[in-house]
């Protein structure tokens, strides 16, 4: 079920940059928490970085943490992951998502986040 709707995946060159975007119609983004996951062949699916409901404060995993920026734009019912300094762990799909709760705090467990997104694929090859 493709509740939030993605785009930005693609090829990007070792340390180079990607934007990866997450919106709905349909489904509010604003004051809820917004994570990003990602699932690597072989590799169980890690949370990668979330934002909380005011942009008050993000969570990053030590993997990518100093090189990947979570922001939201409330006008756009958007939240973005930018990728920076591409590196070979970091293909995957991707995966945005939303909790069903208005107060859950910002985690980078999967736990409780009902809505997700249809996935873009991260490459990284030069």
């Amino acid at each position: 079920q493709l509740h939030l709707v993605q785009s930005g995946g693609g090829l990007v060159q070792p340390g180079g940059s990607l934007r990866l975007s997450c919106t709905a119609s349909e489904l509010r983004l604003n004051y809820y928490a917004i994570g990003w996951f990602r699932r690597s062949p072989g590799k169980e699916r890690e949370g990668v970085s979330c934002i909380s409901p005011s942009d008050g404060a993000s969570r990053y995993a030590d993997s990518v943490k100093g090189r990947f920026t979570i922001s939201r734009d409330n006008a756009k019912n958007a939240v973005y992951l930018q990728i920076n300094s591409a590196e070979s762990e970091d293909p995957g799909e991707y995966f945005c998502g939303r909790p069903t709760s208005r107060g859950r705090p910002c985690l980078l467990g999967a736990n409780g986040y009902g809505f997700w997104g249809q996935g873009t694929q991260v490459t990284v090859s030069s």
